[in-house]
């Protein structure tokens, strides 16, 4: 099995647990960074009609919306996403990139119907300049231009399918995260403040999407296994360096355990 088996997808069941995993990165997203998830849509509701096969309109008309945000948002992500990538990278995955944005696009399409769901237009390097030059034209590792295209893109991807679910994203919070992210992977910044380091940790938890999409869909994808690969040790950085802050935080005599279940100040 492949990436390419991903093309046999053809219906709304086929794509429940694409919608559910979806759903809850973004859930997991939202609570690691406090947001305001009050009026965020029982996603679970629109799982459940989707892979039961019941029509669109079993649901409310929130958890169609997410659910189109969702489809919509990943079909039209991954090409501009190439386009951050070395050309070799872009032109090997073109034509199955295009055949899954109109797959993603025709089941989305009854989700849509009465009501008005944008389509998000994510960043090219065109329009994502640092120092008056495309982002990646200051990188040359496969590496490093991964990485900050998925910075970006990530960001856009998350802002557009939680605010269309119902969840309030702060505006002030989003810009910061986009100067500060383009200015640092491209080593114009030193590192990034607590707050957005905070939420790109969260935000790099795409890995975990990676893996549960190559297991639900039975892939065994190389492919997917690089991104998760490349997504884990960013996250796994940025959680470190954010582990680390909060140990400098504290004065000299205070030592600091960091375990899974929180923290626990041992004073010395």
């Amino acid at each position: 099995m492949s990436v390419l088996s991903l093309l046999r997808l053809h219906t709304a069941a086929d794509f429940a647990d694409w919608y559910r995993i979806g759903a809850e990165y973004v859930d997991g997203v939202a609570d690691e960074m406090g947001f305001d998830t009050a009026d965020f849509v029982d996603y679970e509701a629109g799982v459940e009609a989707m892979r039961n096969g019941r029509p669109p309109a079993s649901v409310s008309s929130a958890v169609r919306r997410s659910i189109a945000a969702d489809l919509l948002a990943d079909a039209v992500f991954s090409e501009p996403f190439c386009e951050w990538l070395p050309l070799w990278y872009e032109v090997s995955l073109l034509g199955p990139v295009r055949y899954c944005e109109y797959r993603l696009r025709e089941v989305a399409e009854p989700y849509c119907r009465g009501l008005s769901v944008s389509v998000p237009r994510f960043s090219r390097p065109a329009n994502a300049l640092v120092d008056g030059r495309p982002a990646p034209a200051h990188l040359t590792g496969f590496r490093e231009r991964f990485v900050l295209a998925d910075a970006i893109l990530h960001l856009e991807w998350f802002v557009h399918v939680a605010r269309e679910s119902g969840i309030v994203v702060p505006q002030g919070l989003i810009d910061r995260t986009r100067e500060e992210s383009l200015a640092y992977y491209t080593d114009y910044r030193e590192s990034l403040s607590p707050r957005v380091r905070r939420f790109q940790a969260a935000l790099f938890a795409d890995d975990v999407w990676v893996r549960e999409i190559d297991a639900a869909y039975g892939l065994d994808s190389t492919l997917f296994w690089l991104w998760e690969r490349l997504l884990r040790a960013e996250r796994e950085r940025l959680e470190a360096a954010t582990q680390r802050a909060a140990a400098g935080a504290f004065g000299p005599t205070q030592q600091l355990f960091i375990r899974a279940g929180g923290i626990v100040l041992h004073y010395g």
